[in-house]
C-alpha cells in the first residue's frame, strides 16, 4: 500500500485515540475520605446519594472512590490537613476535632444555642456559616456544614435528669467545648472517638456518652447503657457537633465549567438539606432500636434544664475570652447562633 493511501487511514486513527483520551480526561474520579464505618448513616443516607447526584447531574464524567474509617490512612483530626493537601479530595469531618483551627465556627458548638433536630439544626449552622464562618475555611472549597443532631446522655447505670446527677459521673465527650459543658455541671468529661465509647462503657471506664442517637445503634450502645437523656420539647439542644464536607480547592478550581456545576448544585443548600433529612431518619431510627433494646428515653424537666442552662453560662463566657485575642466578638457570635436557631426552632 502506498504512503499516500496509508497516511489517511493513520490520521483516522490518530483522531480517534485522540477523541478517546478527551473522553477519558473529561472523566474525574473523586477519592472522599471520612472517619465513619461504610455502614454509616453518613455514608449511606447522605454520601452514596450525593455522589449519585454528582454522577447524574455531570452525564456520568464526576464519580467518586470512598474510603470510609480513615482508609487512606491518618487520624480523624487530620483530614482537614489531607483534603488541603490533596491526599484526598473531598473530606467529610467535625472542626471540633481541630480546636483553634476553625474559631468561628466554635461558636456553633456553645452549649444550649441550636435546636437539637437534624434537619433544623443543619440549616441554621449554614446560614451562620455563610454570614460569619466563611473565614475558617479560605483554604477549601466548603460544600456543606451540618449536624448529627443535637447530643444526648446515655448512661449505663442510672440517670442524669438535673444538675445534680453529673457530680463525680464520667462521660463520653464528642468535643472541646461538650467537655468544658459537663465540667461546669459537675461531670468528668473523657474525650474519645466513637468507635471506643462502647467498650469504655462496658468496661467501666466511663459511665456514659454525649452522643447523638444516629451513633447509638451505630456502635451498639444500646447494649451497655440503659437510658438515654433529651431536651424538653422546643429547647436547644445541650450542645452541637458540627461537621462539615471540605474539597481541595486546586481540585475544584481544576474541573471544567460543567464539572464545577455539577458540584456546585449538588452542595450547599441542597447538601445541608440532605444531610439534615438523614439525620432526622436516623433520631426516629435510633430512638427506636434502643426502647426495643429495653433502654428508657428520657426527658429532663423543664426546671432541670433551666438549672443546667445556668450552672453552664461560664462555658459560653469563657469561650469568648479565649477568642477575643483573635479578633473574635465571641459574645456577638454566640448571639448570632441563638437568634438564628431560633427561627429553626419548632
Amino acid at each position: 500500500m502506498s504512503a499516500s493511501r496509508t497516511r489517511p487511514a493513520r490520521l483516522v486513527c490518530a483522531a480517534l485515540a485522540l477523541a478517546s483520551s478527551a473522553v477519558v480526561a473529561q472523566e474525574v474520579t473523586l477519592k472522599v475520605s471520612h472517619f465513619l464505618p461504610p455502614n454509616s448513616n453518613y455514608q449511606k443516607g447522605v454520601l452514596e446519594p450525593w455522589c449519585d447526584k454528582l454522577s447524574k447531574d455531570s452525564n456520568g464524567k464526576l464519580k467518586c472512590q470512598i474510603y470510609p474509617a480513615m482508609q487512606l490512612g491518618g487520624t480523624p483530626p487530620q483530614l482537614a490537613d489531607q483534603v488541603k493537601n490533596a491526599v484526598a479530595d473531598i473530606v467529610m469531618t467535625s472542626p471540633s476535632y481541630s480546636s483553634g483551627r476553625f474559631p468561628y465556627t466554635e461558636a456553633l458548638e456553645q452549649p444550649f444555642t441550636l435546636p437539637p433536630g437534624g434537619l433544623a439544626g443543619s440549616k441554621a449552622m449554614w446560614d451562620y456559616t455563610q454570614k460569619h464562618a466563611m473565614k475558617d475555611y479560605a483554604d477549601f472549597k466548603l460544600l456543606a456544614i451540618f449536624t448529627g443532631s443535637g447530643v444526648i446522655i446515655s448512661t449505663a447505670s442510672k440517670p442524669i435528669l438535673g444538675v445534680d446527677g453529673f457530680k463525680g459521673v464520667k462521660l463520653r465527650s464528642p468535643s472541646r467545648s461538650a467537655a468544658k459543658l459537663l465540667t461546669a455541671l459537675g461531670g468528668a468529661p473523657v474525650n474519645m472517638p466513637p468507635a471506643q465509647i462502647t467498650e469504655a462503657v462496658a468496661k467501666g471506664v466511663v459511665d456514659g456518652a454525649m452522643a447523638t442517637w444516629e451513633l447509638v445503634p451505630a456502635v451498639k450502645l444500646q447494649e451497655v447503657t440503659k437510658y438515654h437523656m433529651e431536651v424538653p420539647a422546643n429547647q436547644a439542644a445541650f450542645t452541637q457537633n458540627p461537621l462539615v464536607m471540605l474539597m481541595n480547592k486546586a481540585k475544584y478550581d481544576g474541573l471544567p465549567a460543567d464539572m464545577k456545576a455539577a458540584v456546585d448544585k449538588a452542595s450547599g443548600p441542597y447538601l445541608v438539606e440532605l444531610a439534615g433529612t438523614a439525620w432526622d431518619k436516623a433520631i426516629v431510627e435510633g430512638r427506636k432500636i434502643a426502647n426495643d433494646a429495653g433502654n428508657k428515653t428520657l426527658v429532663v424537666k423543664a426546671e432541670d434544664y433551666e438549672a443546667m442552662r445556668r450552672a453552664s453560662a461560664s462555658v459560653e463566657v469563657e469561650w469568648a475570652k479565649e477568642v477575643a485575642p483573635k479578633g473574635l466578638d465571641g459574645a456577638m457570635l454566640v448571639k448570632e447562633v441563638r437568634a438564628i436557631g431560633a427561627k429553626y426552632m419548632k
